[in-house]
């Protein structure tokens, strides 16, 4: 449901001087904002999670194995959305999706691409350090699901550190070698999808063509992204064409800056194009889809903030990661041999 615009209450829709001498006519209708969305979204995290653990009991038919999964992916994004508060992203939520897992969303003008790398890891990090410690003290607690979660926390978030985009770990290699015109991005990208298709048309599809047909669905979401990514290129130069800065934050945007800004919108974006453009200065009846459209092509601004030791190390960390269970495993088997 679409949510109607905030205006003023004391906003006249045709400002007039014989409005009184103590009131001024305002030049341009004040800049619109949407109602609050914090309760909307976390309506919708709840609802999302309610069809998660449906689908999933019909799919796995055992409790426990589905709520230690969900406890698990809840666990992994909830570090995501933590980190997000900290940095002081907007409109925090975790949404489920079902078989496929979860993630955790929100909103910043300034970027900051150590506080991304930090974000990323933030989900699987916790994860593989709590299943590292129930690995070590499964033997102590002698608990019969202990082992079970354990082998998928590990399991679960060193599968989301490999690194295949939009997994975190693809994401965090994205955020390393970012170049000004995205080519290392895009082909990392092309390059993860291509893989995608050819691991599941070498693997899957000989033993089920049902999972060979839904896991298309990770390869063709990224190359549709890409093209959407790549589409959302050429319409950002037309704006920018026209005068128009993309480069701050909505609640930057002067009424007069909204009224411009939105007329070359109008102009150019075809999602807009049933919208009549000002003057006259009026709202439309689907403002609010000026609004979000226009929030949405906003850029960020990306603080390329880490050095090259700092990039070192981060490789280093997403190394140990995956060392870490195999030495530790190999560790266990020594002792329990000597």
């Amino acid at each position: 449901m679409s949510q109607e615009p905030l205006l003023p209450s004391s906003f006249d829709p045709d400002p007039s001087p014989d409005n009184g001498p103590e009131e001024q006519a305002l030049p341009f209708p004040p800049r619109p904002v949407l109602d609050d969305q914090s309760t909307n979204v976390w309506v919708k995290s709840l609802s999302s999670l309610a069809l998660y653990l449906v689908v999933g009991y019909v799919i796995f038919q055992d409790w426990k194995l589905l709520l230690i999964i969900t406890g698990i992916v809840i666990f992994h994004e909830l570090g995501h959305f933590l980190a997000m508060k900290v940095f002081n992203y907007k409109e925090l939520g975790i949404f489920f999706i079902p078989l496929l897992g979860a993630y955790a969303s929100g909103t910043k003008h300034e970027v900051s691409q150590r506080q991304a790398i930090i974000i990323l890891l933030a989900g699987p990090l916790p994860g593989i350090l709590l299943g590292i410690v129930m690995f070590l003290f499964q033997d102590h607690f002698h608990h019969p699901l202990l082992p079970m979660t354990a082998t998928l926390l590990l399991f679960l978030n060193l599968l989301n550190l490999l690194p295949i985009y939009p997994l975190d770990g693809g994401q965090i290699l994205h955020r390393l070698f970012l170049d000004e015109k995205n080519i290392i991005g895009r082909t990392f990208m092309i390059l993860s999808a291509l893989f995608m298709i050819w691991f599941d048309w070498s693997y899957i599809y000989p033993s089920s063509l049902l999972a060979f047909v839904l896991l298309l669905y990770f390869p063709i979401n990224i190359l549709l992204r890409l093209k959407a990514d790549i589409d959302n290129d050429k319409l950002i130069k037309k704006i920018e064409a026209d005068g128009v800065d993309l480069n701050v934050d909505y609640e930057e945007i002067s009424d007069e800056g909204y009224w411009k800004m939105r007329n070359v919108f109008i102009k150019h974006h075809p999602d807009l194009k049933d919208i009549p453009p000002a003057p006259p200065y009026q709202y439309a009846n689907r403002e609010d889809k000026v609004i979000t459209t226009m929030q949405g092509m906003l850029q960020r601004l990306i603080i390329m903030d880490l050095s090259i030791v700092e990039k070192i190390a981060i490789i280093l960390l997403w190394i140990g990661c995956f060392a870490a269970p195999i030495l530790m495993h190999l560790k266990v088997n020594l002792f329990q041999t000597l």
